[in-house]
């Protein structure tokens, strides 16, 4: 008597077995004219092909703004954006810049309260624990 077997499918969810770029478009606004768009002009001219290249699944935008600093502007798919002024940086900072905000997610950046990672009104009663507390086992 044979058997039937179950048919599998695979139901999808979001994030679930693939990884989405959480940054949907990068802006890129330089002048031509001021010094000050120097580095972003080289950054556009060199670096910005092989980046796109890499990345397919983010859009680049690019776009000229007349007598004002450059600026990265990154677009995610939660809504949020996050704009960095790259003005006297050099084409490698950047590419660390685009990489930054490559790799954010566009919440804010939340601070972590004091240094420890477990906040208690109660000090524990053992104290805190120390590899150099207690006896030594010989090997």
């Amino acid at each position: 008597m044979p058997l039937k077997a179950l048919k599998a499918t695979s139901v999808g969810r979001n994030g679930v077995g693939a990884f989405i770029l959480q940054c949907k478009r990068l802006d890129f606004h330089y002048c031509d004219w001021a010094g000050s768009s120097r580095g972003m002009n080289d950054f556009l001219t060199h670096l910005l092909r092989p980046f796109a290249a890499s990345y397919p699944a983010i859009e680049i935008h690019i776009s000229p703004r007349p007598h004002h600093h450059p600026v990265i502007k990154g677009h995610y798919i939660n809504g949020r954006h996050k704009a960095i002024c790259v003005r006297n940086l050099t084409k490698e900072q950047i590419l660390q810049k685009v990489e930054l905000l490559r790799d954010a997610n566009g919440e804010k950046l939340k601070r972590v309260k004091g240094g420890r990672v477990v906040e208690s009104g109660n000090e524990g009663i053992r104290g805190i624990w120390s590899p150099y507390h207690g006896e030594v086992s010989p090997m």
